[in-house]
């Protein structure tokens, strides 16, 4: 099973997990992969894949863990997401589940489309597409800044 995990999972803490699960897959498009539960029906660990990502919606389990609901809405993460097809379609399903659009879709000097949200917990997304190739050059020369590190 180890095989084919991302190295790299974010854990997000939400008051109401069935609830962002449910919204997630509805607005964005993830799909519960793992539930774990114990004697009660009470959830323990869950995690949602979307393509070869996976995040993982926790409670607030510490006083350390907590949904953005419970500390005023303030974030100190966001979570990137890169979708193939339409973007603009894509914000629309979001803002129909209830999204709070935060910047509507617009093309970046990289080459991405993307939009900003936050769910109704106040965690901000931040979702993508590629509709253009760019060069390191390309993106320079667009942005007036001096990148390094281009792939």
């Amino acid at each position: 099973m180890a095989d084919w995990r991302p190295k790299l999972i974010p854990a997000l803490s939400y008051r109401d997990q069935r609830a962002a699960m449910t919204w997630l897959e509805k607005a964005l498009g993830f799909e519960v992969f793992m539930l774990i539960e114990d004697a009660d029906g009470g959830l323990v660990h869950s995690e949602m894949r979307f393509g070869d990502a996976v995040v993982m919606i926790g409670s607030e389990w510490t006083d350390d863990h907590r949904s953005p609901a419970s500390i005023g809405g303030k974030n100190s993460q966001t979570v990137h997401v890169s979708v193939d097809g339409d973007i603009d379609a894509h914000c629309e399903r979001a803002r129909a589940a209830g999204a709070v659009i935060l910047a509507e879709p617009e093309t970046q000097f990289y080459g991405d489309r993307t939009y900003r949200c936050r769910d109704p917990e106040g965690h901000m997304w931040t979702v993508s597409q590629t509709v253009a190739e760019v060069t390191r050059e390309e993106a320079e020369k667009i942005s007036g800044l001096k990148i390094t590190g281009w792939v």
